[in-house]
């Protein structure tokens, strides 16, 4: 029994050291340039013992897609559907988490933006972000405040502000110390911008 058990630890560790290298060599590559020999190689475990646990590419990749899509409207979801939140506190609460996030996680915004480059059909179909904001207490209550301005302009703008330092990381910044320093400058500073817009 114990010698079963220890299998199945073993099977679930193996597991698991292939997803985390795969989620890192797609974030970095993308999928195009990912080799299943590259994903190896990051796990520390060979070619044929990757096969047997995924046989393809692209089922591993469309696990780590799930999984980064996952981290992303965790963030967002909660706070665009929460009715308890004032306009204007899940402005704040959306610019602190997701900037929380991409700090967290750097890569992620060149990730998705080139992935949804490549396969822009199947990330509309995938995401239905368009549906889901429309839908959302976020939306209405824009609309209530201020019905003369487009939310999809809105929260492009605010999308926009958020992401674009992190995509632009290396050309604008000095070093990873002056950027961690000015996203959390920037966290005030676009809730500032958005008050300003809705108070107008």
């Amino acid at each position: 029994m114990a010698k079963n058990n220890g299998a199945k630890n073993l099977d679930t560790s193996t597991e698991e050291k292939i997803i985390q290298a795969a989620s890192k060599v797609f974030t970095q590559k993308g999928y195009v340039a990912t080799r299943t020999r590259d994903i190896a190689e990051e796990a520390g475990i060979n070619l044929a013992l990757l096969n047997y646990y995924f046989r393809s590419k692209e089922k591993l990749f469309q696990l780590i897609m799930v999984e980064k899509l996952q981290l992303l409207f965790s963030v967002i979801l909660p706070i665009v559907n929460n009715d308890d939140l004032s306009l204007e506190e899940k402005v704040e609460t959306l610019v602190e988490n997701y900037i929380n996030l991409l700090i967290d996680n750097p890569d992620l915004p060149l990730f998705v933006l080139g992935e949804i480059k490549a396969n822009p059909a199947g990330f509309k179909d995938r995401l239905q972000v368009r549906k889901v904001l429309q839908n959302s207490s976020f939306v209405r209550q824009l609309r209530n405040r201020r019905p003369d301005v487009e939310p999809v302009h809105f929260i492009v703008s605010l999308l926009g502000m958020t992401v674009f330092p992190f995509i632009a990381k290396q050309i604008l910044f000095a070093d990873d110390n002056t950027f961690k320093m000015q996203m959390e400058e920037r966290k005030a500073l676009i809730t500032k911008w958005a008050r300003t817009i809705l108070e107008t």
